[in-house]
């Protein structure tokens, strides 16, 4: 489905989902989230970080856990739930941009030192690397990953794709979305039982996104 908010087809900016749950900014209109919510088959919650909007660059989840910046408030994180957050204060804090991950694996920014890759293993129960797509550091604004599929940022080079697959376990395939944006996780919101993208993505590019995702 194509959307925006406001006029602004940058969904991904403002928006974040995981197989069970869909963390949406306080300024989306309650109508537009519904919808999206039931496209991706979850639950939402309508919150800021830190009084921020853009929760989607700010905000990185699976199953598992979450993953936010130390800019959360108490009232945030009691939107979020229970023990499954984790708040870590780190200089490379935009965690949406930074990460990029399903219930398989996370792929992050070449700037994480050791300790904060551990902190990310333990609560997304996964196994976690550093890399880059196209040679750009923001993973998680550069990919989208589910657990059918990861859509990358068009000149992902071979060794980073092949990085993406062994640690996500999914297929990758290359596209863009937002007519021709290149940075396709600030275009949109997935996981595997659907997608919601930018107002502005052509029908070219949704064919590849459900392709690539498996949303048949």
């Amino acid at each position: 489905m194509r959307v925006d908010f406001v006029g602004n087809p940058y969904i991904g900016v403002y928006c974040a989902a995981s197989e069970n749950l869909m963390v949406v900014s306080s300024t989306v209109s309650k109508r537009m989230v519904q919808k999206i919510s039931r496209a991706l088959e979850v639950p939402s919650v309508q919150t800021t970080i830190g009084g921020s909007t853009v929760v989607g660059a700010l905000v990185r989840m699976n199953s598992h856990g979450i993953i936010v910046n130390d800019f959360l408030t108490g009232k945030e994180g009691r939107l979020l739930g229970g023990k499954n957050v984790l708040v870590l204060p780190e200089r490379l804090n935009a965690m949406g941009n930074n990460i990029l991950c399903n219930d398989n694996g996370a792929v992050v920014h070449p700037g994480y030192d050791k300790e904060f890759l551990g902190e990310l293993r333990d609560v997304l129960d996964v196994e976690v690397v550093r890399g880059t797509v196209a040679g750009v550091k923001t993973v998680g604004s550069s990919a989208v990953a589910t657990n059918k599929g990861v859509l990358c940022h068009p000149h992902i080079r071979d060794e980073e794709k092949e990085v993406l697959e062994d640690v996500l376990k999914v297929p990758a395939t290359i596209t863009t979305a937002n007519y021709a944006t290149a940075q396709i996780g600030a275009c949109m919101v997935a996981n595997s039982k659907g997608a919601a993208v930018g107002s502005r993505t052509t029908p070219i590019e949704m064919g590849r996104i459900e392709e690539g995702l498996l949303l048949y």
